[in-house]
């Protein structure tokens, strides 16, 4: 006969129950080791699936990150966009190529190539890709970075 215990609406057999009560007293550094171990098998087996990093207020709205690239969606105009882009492309470094019909900057900054995207969605929402590499690496912190400064213009 299997007794059952029910914890917060989950059934579990006296068995699991004791494995995970065991669990539940190994401790944090246990916890930890599960979860990490958790999270990069998930990681591995998921390979470059986007990570939504969150929601700002305003025009930034929400963005999603991969290995070197950062995307997001804004109600800022396509010209607004194109102009901000390219004005903070000739700050942060040396602009390689331009082209305003397609949407596209590509610069050489802090040692890193950086890709500008910009697509216009509606009327009213255009998408912005930065992407950044520095010695075929991912460089996302600068991706970033740059997202941002693009952003707040």
């Amino acid at each position: 006969m299997d007794l059952s215990v029910n914890i917060m609406g989950i059934d579990f057999g006296v068995g699991r129950f004791l494995f995970l009560q065991g669990f539940l007293k190994k401790g944090i550094k246990m916890k930890k080791i599960i979860l990490c171990s958790a999270l990069c098998f998930l990681t591995m087996n998921l390979g470059c699936a986007p990570l939504i990093i969150g929601g700002a207020v305003g025009a930034l709205g929400g963005y999603a990150a991969s290995k070197d690239t950062i995307e997001g969606h804004t109600d800022k105009g396509y010209d607004n966009l194109w102009r901000s882009a390219l004005t903070v492309a000739r700050i942060r470094g040396q602009v390689r190529e331009e082209d305003r019909v397609r949407g596209y900057i590509e610069l050489e900054a802090e040692s890193s190539r950086v890709y500008i995207r910009i697509v216009r969605l509606t009327a009213a929402t255009t998408r912005i890709r930065v992407s950044a590499r520095k010695y075929h690496l991912p460089n996302l912190a600068l991706a970033q970075d740059i997202y941002v400064k693009i952003m707040e213009q």
